[in-house]
């Protein structure tokens, strides 16, 4: 790190004041509007960057440090995912994740780090009936 240091200086004050152990407002908005998102896993035989996607607001927020993504977003049958689930079984071995938000257009990304699990609670999956269809699985992200 002191050689990095050396080559690249101190953060600037504004990239260090967005790190945030929360989701912080803009970073409610641009989730909302995000149609995609690249969730990184990682377990001891490697790392896998899942891209998800569906309709803005595919992903909900419980609060302001847990988010939930559903298994196989827009849950309509012409899209029902690879189901390798890569990312889900690296997080059963090491929780630890990065998501970055995406909107086409936008100048900006809003990353999340933070600890995952996998849930089939009934509540949580009932958050995300499209067309009379729920997810198998949720994402939940504390960040």
């Amino acid at each position: 790190m002191e050689r990095l240091d050396a080559i690249y200086g101190e953060a600037t004050p504004r990239a260090l004041r967005k790190q945030t152990d929360h989701v912080t407002a803009p970073g409610r908005a641009l989730i909302a509007a995000s149609p995609f998102l690249i969730l990184a896993t990682a377990s001891e035989d490697g790392i896998d960057c899942s891209p998800k996607g569906d309709a803005p607001g595919f992903v909900q927020l419980l609060d302001d440090r847990t988010l939930l993504i559903p298994s196989n977003p827009g849950l309509i049958p012409d899209r029902p995912g690879n189901n390798r689930v890569d990312g889900m079984g690296n997080i059963i071995a090491n929780p630890k994740v990065g998501i970055i938000f995406m909107v086409s257009g936008a100048n900006e990304t809003y990353r999340v780090n933070g600890n995952a699990r996998n849930s089939v609670d009934p509540a949580l999956l009932a958050r995300f009936v499209v067309r009379g269809k729920r997810p198998r699985a949720v994402i939940v992200v504390t960040v």
